[in-house]
């Protein structure tokens, strides 16, 4: 049996995990791929997922550590003989949402880099600093430079509830940013990471020369744990936990090509030993859950969204689609593809249970503004559903629909649809982690939400009708004979028929058979 090593949680510093012993899932041979077959690049990828260790990675490769690497791929095809000097810059650590805090940052930075290279530099603005400080490394090493940007995109998300800012973060950006294709001849590689991709247009229109990787198949595991990684480098970790479960819970972040797990939730839970949602803790979505519901999107429209190449990879200050911020920020990620005369299009859906539980969680306490009264429902919800009580989990959805505040409703006409009021059973159950399949397909229809629970089947059917119940949506569930697709289980099958008043705002009809 494998030995156990250190877990390196919250560790970016190759340096540090490769000396200390702790696990590390060798990325070095995609690295040697870059340095080998191109120059310029740029990857995003959702936070904590290893952007910043791969970052370190390759500047220990290039400034020539070999003892760091002896036992990884890339160690017997390296030149050791050879060390570049590498610029790395980082925006991670600080927050961009006042004027001039970015050009400050940036001017400190450079500083540090300046006194380590012994440079005085001529000019007094950051990009012309940035332009003597390649020359002055160039020269001193005799080879090129290496450039590497993290979180290159921060200065701009900080500052997306102030536009002004944004906009100014962004135009400062593109002219440091155009240094790096001014003095190409002096570069040996360069490396931008982010979470959003900003189009070519509107921060890259001096930088049309970089290779996007985000969306390479050959890169799609540049970050992140595979199932193999999980299996072979974590072996020692996996006795007493349900090697399944590891994979409902974490898996399934894609690329267009093999499915990854979060490393910040791998690590937590080998540490824990318990099933929790830790990378989705690390950072409320508060901004993408107000764009839900000021968009009016029904929460279980959230597994059925599609895109394309240009929609999944154009991020911009004024108009961002909900699937490009949703897939860019790991909410969303690609379940399926499908290539049309040479355009591809993707099926979006949750990568996990993490994912799925915690956003709707989310959702829910966006709605209702008392939290602990959620959390309260939350958990009687688990209770009726075991007893199935179904006098109960009315009464549980009216008190539900009754505590949304008035103003919530004046300001958003989404209650007038069935979607809305889906959204909010939908939401309830998936925030459970239940197994919950909307517009759910037969030949005679689709059904609005099945809920498979406890050995039982639960169909649902939802209408919007005036003040008085009039009892179509349950003859619409026989009718229809939306229960025969589940007689073949042999389980317990409930059809549910639930109506909402336009009017009281609320549930005015819930049959069950």
């Amino acid at each position: 049996m494998k030995q156990k090593k250190s877990l390196p949680i919250g560790i970016q510093n190759f340096r540090e995990i490769r000396d200390k012993n702790h696990y590390y899932v060798d990325k070095t041979g995609q690295a040697l791929k870059l340095a080998q077959e191109g120059k310029h690049y740029f990857l995003s990828r959702p936070r904590r997922f290893g952007k910043s260790l791969f970052l370190d990675t390759l500047k220990e490769l290039f400034e020539g550590n070999e003892p760091l690497f002896r036992g990884l791929a890339v160690h017997g095809q390296w030149n050791w003989s050879v060390q570049y000097p590498v610029l790395r810059f980082s925006f991670g650590g600080d927050n961009f949402t006042r004027a001039g805090q970015l050009e400050q940052n940036l001017a400190d930075q450079l500083q540090a880099l300046e006194n380590a290279a012994g440079l005085q530099p001529q000019s007094e603005s950051v990009p012309g600093r940035f332009r003597e400080l390649i020359l002055h490394l160039k020269q001193q090493a005799n080879q090129p430079v290496v450039v590497l940007i993290d979180e290159y995109d921060k200065p701009i998300l900080d500052a997306l509830n102030y536009p002004d800012i944004a906009r100014d973060n962004r135009n400062f950006l593109r002219g440091f940013y155009g240094t790096i294709k001014d003095y190409d001849a002096h570069i040996r590689l360069s490396f931008l990471t982010g979470v959003s991709k900003f189009s070519k247009v509107s921060l890259f229109s001096g930088l049309n020369n970089l290779k996007d990787i985000s969306l390479d198949e050959r890169f799609a595991t540049i970050c992140g744990y595979t199932d193999r990684d999980i299996d072979t480098v974590f072996a020692a970790e996996l006795p007493g936990l349900n090697r399944d479960e590891i994979r409902t819970w974490y898996n399934g972040y894609n690329w267009l090509g093999e499915g990854v797990y979060n490393p910040f939730d791998i690590l937590l839970l080998f540490d824990r030993r318990e099933f929790k949602n830790y990378w989705f803790e690390t950072g409320t979505p508060t901004f993408l859950v107000e764009q839900i519901q000021k968009r009016k999107v029904a929460t279980p429209n959230l597994e059925q969204l599609s895109s394309d190449d240009e929609l999944l990879s154009s991020f911009e200050i004024d108009n961002t689609s909900l699937e490009t911020l949703m897939f860019q920020s790991g909410y969303l990620t690609i379940k399926r593809v499908q290539t049309i005369d040479h355009n591809a299009f993707y099926e979006l859906g949750y990568p996990n249970r993490e994912v799925y539980q915690s956003l709707n969680n989310s959702v829910l306490k966006y709605l209702v503004y008392d939290a602990g009264k959620q959390v309260k429902q939350r958990i009687a919800l688990h209770d009726l559903l075991s007893r199935n009580d179904f006098d109960g989990l009315k009464n549980l959805f009216h008190s539900f629909f009754a505590s949304i505040p008035h103003h919530w409703y004046t300001n958003n006409d989404i209650q007038q649809y069935e979607g809305f009021y889906a959204s909010v059973f939908y939401s309830y159950f998936a925030s459970l982690g239940l197994d919950v399949t909307v517009e759910d397909a037969t030949n005679l229809g689709r059904i609005d939400m099945t809920l498979k629970f406890n050995q039982q089947v639960y169909i649902f059917e939802f209408k919007v009708v005036e003040m008085v119940p009039e009892g179509n949506a349950l003859q619409q569930i026989k009718a229809r004979g939306y229960a025969d697709k589940y007689r073949s289980l042999g389980l317990l099958i409930h059809l549910v028929g639930v109506e909402f008043s336009r009017e009281s705002r609320n549930i005015v009809g819930f049959e069950v058979e």
